[in-house]
């Protein structure tokens, strides 16, 4: 799969998980072609998941965060209004934006933008024009 392709789904699905099991898809499993055993480093496509994985975090069109149950969790830029117009009823802690960010010192640190420090002015004169109930069902499968 190509970042191009991954990009296409996560537009696609609008929520994706990067690696882990849970209510949405998981963008790993997509690039494997099938479920994964145990870590996707160990997976024969690790390399190909690794690289994938780290040009859609580099997206701006993908919103990198922890919505979903704590874990890495990749939400289009097609949602954003629906996501601030519900985020008094989502997680607010799974709302930050994170970013691994490498030092010059080769350690790697994540670096978090609280919510709603990262959201762009036009999202939140879309959000507002947004039924709240709405947006928050575009939630709800994924996050109950």
């Amino acid at each position: 799969m190509t970042s191009r392709q991954a990009l296409a789904f996560i537009r696609k699905h609008g929520v994706v998980l990067e690696a882990a099991r849970g209510p949405a898809p998981s963008l790993a499993e997509a690039i494997a072609g099938a479920p994964i055993r145990g870590h996707w480093w160990s997976h024969r496509k690790g390399r190909e998941i690794f690289a994938v994985t780290r040009a859609v975090r580099d997206s701006h069109d993908v919103l990198v965060c922890r919505l979903i149950k704590g874990k890495i969790t990749f939400v289009h830029r097609r949602l954003w209004p629906a996501l601030v117009r519900a985020a008094d009823r989502l997680p607010s802690d799974g709302l930050a934006r994170v970013r691994e960010v490498h030092t010059a010192s080769g350690r790697h640190v994540i670096e978090k933008v609280p919510f709603p420090d990262w959201v762009p002015a036009s999202v939140r004169a879309a959000a507002r024009k947004l039924d709240r109930d709405a947006a928050r069902a575009k939630f709800v499968a994924v996050i109950g």
